[in-house]
């Protein structure tokens, strides 16, 4: 019989009246990944090359210059821009003077010490710099807001005898137990993060360029702090108030998966549905894909393969949430015989190749 005929049939039968419902109203058609490998290496003619023989063709730059000077000009940044496309590889993104240097090594220090005119001056400074990359066909820039740096204790013992940067916050010492920034509650944190967003996400909605913020590395104690500091996008709660700060699409995260998870107390549980939050919001502008052994105030950075995060589950829920931008290594293990970690990025390269081609093809 044949299958029009079978349908014409039996169409008043109510299970295939339900079939038939089903037929008009499909399931939605699988995800499609749309996440690419990347990274934020040199960009350097002689990285760019092996880069691209890795097919690694997006990459946040190295930093132009710490200042506006030619680095930042239109023609620089274009200039720049031409020569990683004449690799084969998209600029995608590049950083800001906003780095995760302490706070006397920070490159605008008067944003984060909230001192007038000074960091008025400095936005100044980045919105111009905004207005440059938006110029120079650069569709995102990434930037901390971070006093205290990244924050480690002494290395630990990892697989194959490489060592894991790690941090126990019990051992840490709290030398001197104040920073040069001096102390540093929720409130004042809060009102220089806002006084700089209500100003440089505008101009970044109006040339369209997307502003990308990293977590503050690691998340310290509320009540206690850290020298003095309370690191106020250290924890999930902080950065979802941090995204409500300014209703623009063009404001978001350097999502840092291994930062958030150092946030959490069982971050192999946890973590996915942090993705699926600021993932759904459309709040991920830039993703840093590492794992990490352990938990809040107690972890060490491991190899992707070597945590407690199942980074399979994780490229699944970039792709459930329609992530497309950079999935990138970050902090990787440090082995004897790797100087400058050459082989440990190769290693993470093939490792964030693999899963995206894994969830590709998967339906």
């Amino acid at each position: 019989m044949q299958r029009r005929n079978f349908l014409h049939g039996v169409a008043s039968s109510p299970v295939l009246l339900g079939s038939a419902a089903l037929q008009a109203n499909p399931s939605p058609a699988p995800a499609k990944a749309l996440m690419k490998a990347g990274t934020q290496h040199d960009s350097s003619d002689d990285v760019l090359r092996v880069l691209a023989a890795f097919g690694v063709d997006h990459i946040c730059s190295a930093l132009p210059s710490t200042k506006l000077d030619g680095q930042w000009s239109v023609d620089g940044l274009t200039h720049l821009r031409e020569r990683v496309e004449s690799h084969g590889i998209a600029l995608d993104m590049v950083p800001l003077p906003m780095s995760s240097n302490y706070i006397t090594r920070f490159e605008n220090p008067g944003i984060l010490l909230g001192k007038s005119p000074d960091r008025d001056r400095e936005i100044d400074t980045i919105c111009q710099m905004i207005r440059n990359a938006a110029r120079a066909g650069i569709p995102a820039l990434k930037y901390n807001l971070n006093i205290l740096g990244v924050v480690r204790t002494e290395p630990t013992r990892g697989r194959g005898g490489c060592q894991y940067s790690t941090f126990v916050y019990d051992r840490a010492r709290q030398e001197p137990p104040v920073t040069e920034a001096g102390p540093v509650g929720e409130d004042a944190y809060w009102e220089r993060i806002t006084y700089f967003l209500e100003r440089v996400i505008p101009v970044a909605g109006e040339y369209k360029v997307k502003m990308a913020c990293h977590p503050h590395d690691p998340g310290m104690p509320r009540d206690k702090g850290f020298r003095g500091v309370h690191t106020v996008l250290g924890s999930v709660d902080g950065l979802k108030r941090f995204i409500e700060i300014q209703a623009s699409p063009y404001h978001g995260l350097n999502f840092c998966q291994g930062t958030v998870s150092e946030m959490l107390q069982e971050p192999g549980r946890e973590i996915l549905d942090v993705i699926r939050y600021f993932g759904a919001r459309r709040k991920i502008f830039n993703v840093h894909f590492r794992n990490i052994r352990g938990r809040f105030l107690n972890f060490q950075e491991t190899f992707p393969d070597d945590g407690d995060v199942n980074m399979i589950a994780a490229m699944r829920v970039y792709k459930e949430v329609g992530y497309d931008g950079m999935i990138m290594p970050d902090h990787v293990p440090t082995i004897t015989g790797d100087p400058g970690g050459h082989q440990a990025f190769a290693f993470a390269f093939g490792y964030i190749q693999a899963l995206i081609q894994m969830v590709r093809q998967e339906g």
